[in-house]
């Protein structure tokens, strides 16, 4: 299916782009995100009138994104779980678990943004985590697992 892009997409594209992706992720997900729209005459000749705003909303999202990462940079948080003797959690601490904390701390961090290399945290101790803010933005926090005894 030819789409549009209304919305810089990482790995498929920039604003404006009309590209050609599988018809069940463009209908499933890219238009009812609003990510993008069917490529016809029609829609390429609206967006084409609309493009300065467009343009304008991805310039402001991007420049939030920026400064909600200034404010996360450096950021140390503390999560407590419970562990065992040898260190090792009985659960794991998810990116579920960091977005409700950064939300606690005053932070719109979607889980989705939370980005761990290595999977869920299964240990105590410092772990690095990258926020992704936006596709051109990346924030490195620093999580540190604290254990529960019982």
């Amino acid at each position: 299916m030819q789409i549009i892009l209304l919305e810089k997409v990482v790995n498929l594209g920039q604003l404006g782009d009309v590209v050609k992706v599988k018809d069940g992720y463009a209908r499933n997900f890219l238009i009812p995100q609003g990510k993008a729209r069917r490529a016809t005459p029609s829609a390429i000749a609206e967006f084409e009138a609309r493009r300065a705003e467009l343009e304008k909303v991805q310039a402001d999202r991007l420049a939030e994104a920026k400064h909600e990462a200034e404010r996360l940079h450096g950021l140390s948080l503390q999560v407590s779980e419970k562990a065992g003797v040898d260190g090792r959690l009985f659960g794991s601490v998810t990116n579920f678990d960091i977005a409700e904390a950064l939300k606690k701390q005053g932070f719109q961090v979607e889980k989705a943004m939370v980005r761990l290399p290595n999977g869920p945290l299964k240990t105590i101790g410092d772990h690095d985590v990258e926020i992704a803010l936006h596709s051109d933005v990346l924030s490195a926090i620093k999580v540190s697992v604290v254990g529960e005894t019982h």
